[in-house]
C-alpha cells in the first residue's frame, strides 16, 4: 500500500485519529511490560525502525552481516519473510524460492549470509542456532518484546523522519518515539537530515556501486515498487542517467507479466532502458528478468571505525 499523505501534512484526519493511536501506543507498552524477553546464547543484532514502510533496515541489515563476516564471525540474518506465504522457519534459498515464497528482502539478505524466514522470530532465531549462527542479524523485530538485543540499531530513513509524529492509524509511527528510541543502543540515519535524540547517531548514506555507474549517460525508464521510489529515482539521476520516465508502485508491488510488458514495451518507445531495484527485480516474472536492468547500492556508515567497534564490542556466545 501507499502511505496516506495526512501521515506527513498531520492534517485534520490525523488529529482526528489521534485517539486510536493512543489505544495503540497503550497496547505496545503493556505487551512489553507482559513480555519475559528470551536471551539467545550468542549475540542478536537487532536492526528496526519506528515507521511503517521503508527505512533502510535490509539494506542496514546486509551492511551489519558483511562487516560481522568480515571480522571473522559467522552471522546468520532472520526475518519475518513479509508477504511471503512460507511460514518457516525455514533457510532462504534463492535457487529454489521465490519473492512469492519467503518475501522480497530474505532474497537480498540471503545474498550476504545465511538466512533465515519465519512468522516465529523466536522459531527463526532458534533455526539460526541450528544453522551454527556464532551472531544473530534481525532484520526488524524492534517491536517484538519476546527477545533480548545485545544492540539494537533504530534505521530512520533522513528524508522523511517520524513523518507527523503521530502513531498508527493517525501516522505511520509502530510506536512512541521517546519509547522506541530509549530502547535503542544506536540510530542510524540515512542520507541527509537531523534527529532529535539524545542516543547515538551513525550516520549513513546509499551509494551507486562501481556496476550501476554503467547508466551514465544512458536513457532510463526508471520504476520503482519500495517505501519510497524517489530514492531509487534519485540515485539514478545522481549517476548521471537521463531518467526519461519514472514509475512508482505500491511498496512490495507482485508485477506480473502484464506489468513487466507494458514497462518494457514504454521503455522501448521512449529509446530507453527500463531500470529498477533489486528489491523489485526479484519479485518480477523469470521471463522478464533479463529484460530489465538493475541500479544496485550499498550502505556506506560515516564512521566505519565506530561500527566496528560497536560490532567487536558484541559477547562471544
Amino acid at each position: 500500500m501507499r502511505p496516506p499523505a495526512f501521515w506527513t501534512d498531520d492534517g485534520a484526519l490525523a488529529r482526528a485519529l489521534t485517539p486510536l493511536g493512543h489505544l495503540y501506543a497503550l497496547g505496545d507498552r503493556w505487551r512489553r511490560r507482559a513480555a519475559t524477553p528470551w536471551r539467545a546464547p550468542v549475540p542478536v543484532v537487532c536492526i528496526g525502525n519506528l515507521t511503517v514502510g521503508g527505512a533502510g533496515k535490509t539494506p542496514t541489515s546486509i551492511a551489519i552481516a558483511q562487516r560481522l563476516a568480515a571480522s571473522g564471525r559467522k552471522p546468520v540474518l532472520v526475518s519475518r519473510g513479509y508477504r511471503g506465504r512460507l511460514a518457516g522457519p525455514v533457510r532462504v534459498d534463492p535457487l529454489r524460492h521465490s519473492a512469492a515464497d519467503v518475501g522480497d528482502e530474505p532474497l537480498l539478505l540471503a545474498e550476504t549470509a545465511p538466512t533465515v524466514v519465519a512468522k516465529d522470530r523466536l522459531a527463526g532465531v532458534r533455526a539460526a542456532l541450528d544453522l551454527g549462527a556464532e551472531v544473530v542479524v534481525l532484520d526488524d523485530g524492534f517491536q517484538d518484546p519476546r527477545l533480548s538485543h545485545d544492540l539494537a540499531l533504530v534505521v530512520v530513513d533522513g528524508g522523511t523522519g517520524f513523518g507527523n509524529g503521530r502513531v498508527l492509524p493517525a501516522g505511520p509511527l509502530r510506536e512512541l518515539v521517546a519509547d522506541g528510541l530509549a530502547r535503542a543502543d544506536a540510530v542510524v540515519v540515512i542520507g541527509h537530515g537531523q534527529i532529535r535524540t539524545d542516543r547515538p547517531v551513525l550516520r549513513a548514506r546509499l551509494v551507486p556501486d562501481e556496476a550501476s555507474l554503467r547508466f551514465r549517460g544512458r536513457k532510463v525508464l526508471a520504476f520503482a515498487g519500495i517505501g519510497r521510489p524517489e530514492k531509487a529515482f534519485a540515485t539514478l539521476a545522481e549517476i548521471g542517467a537521463d531518467v526519461v520516465r519514472t514509475r512508482s508502485f505500491a511498496d512490495h508491488y507482485a508485477y506480473d507479466e502484464d506489468d513487466a510488458a507494458i514497462l518494457i514495451e514504454e521503455a522501448a518507445g521512449l529509446g530507453a532502458e527500463p531500470v529498477t531495484t533489486r528489491k523489485d527485480w526479484v519479485r518480477l516474472p523469470a521471463a522478464a528478468k533479463p529484460l530489465i536492468a538493475v541500479v544496485d547500492v550499498d550502505l556506506v556508515f560515516a564512521d566505519e571505525d565506530e561500527v566496528a567497534r560497536r560490532l567487536a564490542e558484541l559477547r562471544r556466545g
